[in-house]
């Protein structure tokens, strides 16, 4: 199966690893990838500091791409009504079925929500119109930021990290129901003992260092186990998704049920591939890492391309789309400059085992 509508572009083989180019924009900040069963792919822009355009695209060429689903929904601007509107997009997936999931936590500059805009989209790609819309109101605060998500398609449950507050949102993709569990648990809180150090300097805004929550979110293959991590730290937790979806359990039950994993690299996303293996970017060291079954972390690449490596997609035929969206060079986190010299980019990688 040919998983893009477009040539790629090899750029860099290291470790016998070839990346390769799949998309750069030199002008507006990307955060997510996606992929469908047929090669088509989608990226988003979310509304934070520097310019801004579009907040969901479909990927056309190496440097080409379109609004998604169409211009009306990109065209939000301050005043508009935000509820049928991309705000600020956050990530995009594609789950088992084939079908696309835009996160819009509607929280420009990771600020505060606009006018309770938050939603969790489905898209039918088949004829890209809306499935259904998944709204957060009186289950999260104004303050929240959903992240990232991911979709057990058997359960009909999906699953998306809070990174400014802390927590793990669980939907109920039948009954439109939202429930946000483990708020305030270690396991979803940066480790104020953790100190994180990127291009040889503490991680910080303002003069502060940086302490942002859960972000990175993975589920293994059979939806049994629940996968993530802060985004400012090292520590790797997971918890089996009965303990979720259980309505009735008492919250502190729920709280013992969290296995902490160890140290591991410190990522933004994380995805799981058929063979139980997770792969995870490591942004201080511009590198992709794989853990094993047995919880070893291997090195896969490393690139100094590999700017801020982000979300992930992979495709049936064994690609790993990585998105690189270069938060560590954005001028809020170097006292005002802007770092940037590259563009952001997408790029992809054949897995070794595929």
């Amino acid at each position: 199966m040919n998983t893009s509508n477009f040539q790629s572009e090899p750029v860099a083989t290291i470790n016998h690893v070839e990346l390769e180019h799949v998309f750069s924009d030199d002008t507006y900040q990307l955060t997510g990838v996606a992929v469908s069963k047929e090669g088509r792919v989608f990226t988003c822009y979310p509304l934070w500091p520097g310019p801004h355009k579009w907040g969901v695209v479909e990927i056309v060429g190496p440097d080409a791409c379109t609004p998604y689903p169409d211009e009306k929904w990109n065209s939000w601007k301050h005043g508009d009504d935000g509820k049928n509107k991309w705000v600020c997009v956050q990530a995009v997936y594609v789950d088992d079925d084939n079908y696309l999931w835009v996160v819009d936590p509607a929280c420009p500059n990771m600020e505060e929500v606009y006018d309770n805009s938050f939603k969790l989209v489905k898209f039918n790609l088949a004829n890209n119109s809306i499935e259904q819309v998944y709204r957060f109101d009186g289950v999260l605060s104004n303050k929240s930021y959903i992240n990232d998500v991911r979709v057990d398609t058997q359960r009909k449950v999906a699953y998306l990290t809070n990174s400014n507050e802390g927590g793990i949102v669980v939907v109920d993709l039948e009954t439109g129901t939202a429930r946000e569990l483990l708020r305030n648990h270690y396991s979803v809180k940066h480790d104020p003992a953790f100190r994180l150090i990127v291009d040889g300097k503490e991680f910080q805004k303002n003069g502060e260092p940086v302490h942002l929550q859960s972000d990175g979110i993975a589920l293994t293959r059979d939806g049994e186990w629940l996968y993530y991590e802060p985004l400012t730290d090292n520590k790797l937790y997971r918890i089996k998704t009965e303990f979720l979806r259980d309505e009735a359990l008492e919250e502190d039950e729920r709280k013992a049920a969290v296995e902490d994993l160890g140290k591991f690299s410190v990522t933004d996303g994380m995805i799981f591939d058929k063979d139980g293996n997770l792969y995870l970017g490591d942004y201080r060291s511009y590198k992709m890492v794989k853990i094993t079954p047995e919880r070893r972390q291997e090195d896969l690449v490393e690139d100094e391309r590999l700017i801020w490596p982000d979300s992930y997609a992979i495709t049936g035929d064994g690609y790993l789309y990585i998105s690189c969206s270069q938060i560590n060079k954005q001028p809020d986190y170097n006292e005002g400059e802007n770092k940037r010299t590259t563009p952001y980019a997408i790029y992809r990688m054949r897995l070794p085992d595929a």
